[in-house]
């Protein structure tokens, strides 16, 4: 059973920066791409950035410049780094991993963003 845990989420003021982390544990085959995406009340979730295991990246143009994604593959585990924050970026943000051509999510967590 594949289990993908977030943490970091928490709230921060305007300017401020957290940094996510997606362990993922359970699965049998090696984790093909890792990524994360928000979804704020009343909108559908979005693309925040995504990393393939050779570490080729891709960034929501809203994210470009602020935030990072790398990953960690012996231990399973991708990171987000939210500089900068803007109040727009407040959400929960979720973890996404595909492996063996299935995908899988993370259960959530909460970014809130003060101005």
């Amino acid at each position: 059973q594949v289990q993908l845990v977030e943490s970091g989420g928490g709230l921060v003021q305007a300017g401020g920066s957290l940094r996510l982390s997606c362990a993922a544990s359970g699965s049998r085959f090696g984790i093909d791409a890792m990524g994360w995406y928000r979804q704020a009340p009343g909108n559908r979730r979005e693309l925040v950035a995504t990393i393939t295991r050779g570490g080729s990246t891709t960034y929501a143009d809203s994210t470009k410049g602020r935030f990072t994604v790398f990953r960690d593959n012996a231990k399973n585990t991708a990171y987000l780094q939210m500089n900068s924050l803007k109040p727009e970026d407040t959400a929960v943000y979720y973890c996404n991993a595909e492996i063996y051509k299935r995908s899988y999510w993370g259960q959530g967590t909460q970014v809130t963003v003060s101005s």
